[in-house]
This record gives structure tokens, sequence and C-alpha cells, in this order.
């Protein structure tokens, strides 16, 4: 059961120089729930973002937030989200304490306010113990803590995170899923971009996967693999130079859904392996193909992102398309 919604997103669309970043996409954002929205870089993310957050004015449509306006409203939009961009200016000098100090200041919070949020959120981010060491000697999980510290410093009802885990190790990113999911359970609504498909697919209670600035579909993680239906029959075959052929002669045979060439062979949808396989086999043989390995698995987002792209997320989109 959907609650109440947080964020109403309807027909925006924002160009530069003509260029279109994002055409006309619709969503909502419900109280209390992880988005995400997923694509790969250039697909149009950070623009929606930054109009979400007021930093952007769109060509065209509306977003509201909780609903105030996020052109008419901004000022008072701003008072109701905090947000953790990619990169934030940390001062290198500074502590991590007199960067949240700075930041009270920014927002004229009182100060016994701010001494108490500060210490609250130190240790929710558990840097209490490095507070006050100039912030060029944290680590990048310990700097991405700082951001979500700043982010939270507001005391927001909605926090946007853009790519939340760039660039950092899997345990520090492990870190941040576990810090994202404490705020959900405090009744923060959060709305994030990723291109990091396994970060989608454990945190976002729902997704918009976007590309070349449309979104393609939305759902749940386990609605969108669902949804695509059947499962997928991965194949490692001895001869690379005769994946293609397959690819063709597998294609538009029966309880066959799609088909993929990969780096070593194919991914095949398939209605039934039990169905699917004695073909796929028969196929390969006739036309000579040694298959090395067959490996059979669930849909995964992966899929899903293939399924509705028509490409994979690491793949470049269409160079004319700003993010």
């Amino acid at each position: 059961m959907h609650g109440a919604i947080a964020i109403d997103v309807s027909h925006l669309s924002k160009s530069y120089d003509g260029h279109p970043a994002v055409a006309d996409i619709s969503f909502q954002v419900y109280v209390g729930e992880i988005y995400g929205l997923l694509g790969p870089n250039g697909a149009g993310k950070s623009t929606t973002l930054r109009t979400l957050i007021t930093l952007l004015a769109p060509s065209a449509g509306r977003a509201t937030i909780f609903g105030l306006d996020c052109v008419r409203d901004a000022d008072r939009v701003r008072r109701v989200i905090g947000y953790v961009p990619q990169e934030r200016a940390i001062d290198r000098f500074l502590t991590g304490r007199e960067h949240l100090e700075l930041l009270a200041a920014l927002y004229h919070l009182p100060k016994d306010e701010a001494q108490r949020r500060i210490a609250e959120l130190l240790k929710l981010v558990e840097l209490e113990a490095h507070a006050d060491r100039p912030a060029k000697t944290y680590s990048g999980g310990m700097k991405r803590k700082l951001d979500i510290a700043c982010g939270l410093l507001p005391d927001p009802k909605v926090l946007f995170l853009d790519e939340p885990t760039l660039g950092l190790d899997v345990q520090s990113r492990l870190r941040i899923w576990d810090y994202i999911r404490l705020l959900k359970a405090r009744g923060l609504t959060v709305v994030m971009t990723t291109n990091y498909l396994d970060e989608a697919d454990q945190l976002c209670d729902r997704l918009a996967i976007i590309d070349a600035g449309v979104i393609k579909v939305i759902g749940s993680p386990v609605e969108l693999k669902i949804g695509l239906g059947g499962d997928i029959v991965s194949l490692t075959l001895k001869e690379t130079e005769r994946i293609s052929s397959l690819e063709s002669a597998l294609r538009g045979q029966p309880a066959i859904k799609a088909v993929r060439a990969t780096s070593k062979g194919l991914d095949i949808r398939v209605e039934s392996p039990e169905k699917a396989l004695p073909t796929i086999l028969e196929v390969a043989n006739r036309l000579g193909c040694t298959v090395e390995f067959v490996q059979y698995n669930r849909p995964r987002l992966d899929d899903v992102f293939m399924a509705h792209t028509g490409r994979r997320i690491g793949e470049a989109a269409d160079p004319h398309v700003v993010d």
C-alpha cells in the first residue's frame, strides 16, 4: 500500500542549447521510500536532481515537493530538503566538526541547536572520534560520511544523494548503504541517483530507469525483474568467432524470448530452461559451436536495463545528450 506523495514530477523537460537533457519525464516518490534514478552517465539523472533541489529551472513541466512548487516556492522547498552532491567542496584544512559548524551558520541555526545537531550527526555517521581532525586526513569513505552529515544538518524531510558511493571501495560502499537504510528507518524520504546496478537493487524500494533523458520503466527491483519473464541461460563458447552466427540462428526459436551476445558467448532469455536448452544445444551443435560452460540464473537488474534500453549500462548513449 502506497502512502502520501512526497515528490510529484509532471512532464518535466530541460534542454541546454537545444539539446534535451531530460524530455517529458513524470514520476512520483512516496513519503518514506528510497527512490532511485538509475542510468549511465549522461542519462539526465543529475539534471533531474538539480531541478528538484531548485538549482535549475525546467524548460517545461513542473515538480513539487510536499506540494511546494520547485520554481515558485523555491525558498520553502529548500527548507525541507537536504542535498549530498557527487563532489562536495570539502575544505581540506577544516576539521569535520568545523565543516558542520560553518554549514550551520549558513543555515542560520541557533547556536545551541547547531551544537546538538552536530553532535548527533557525528555520532550517526561514526565520525565522533575523528571530528577534530582536518578533513584532508579522512579516507574516501569518511569524506562521504561527512558529506551525508552535511546533507542532514538542516533536518530535511527529503534527502537527495547524487551517486552516493561513486569511487568508494567495497567496504565503504556497504557502510554508506547501511546509513541510507538507517535514514529510511528514521522516516526520511531518500532520492538517489546511481549507475551501479547492485546499489539500485539493494537499496531502492522503487526506481526509474532513465536513459538519454527519458524514463524507460518504473518499478521495484523485484517487479522489474519478474516483469521480464523467463530466466537467463548464459553460454560460454570456445569459438568466439561463431557467437554472432549462433545468435542469429537462435533468434525467433520457440521458448526463446531474447538473445544477446556477450564477450565470451550469449545471454539467452528463455521461457523455461527445460524447454529451451535442448533447442539451444542442438542449434549450437549443428553450427559446430563448442559450448564450454552453461550457467543459468534469474533475471538481474542488468538484464532489465538491457531489455528496456537495448544496451548495457556501461555502454555509451547518444553523445549529444547532456546530463
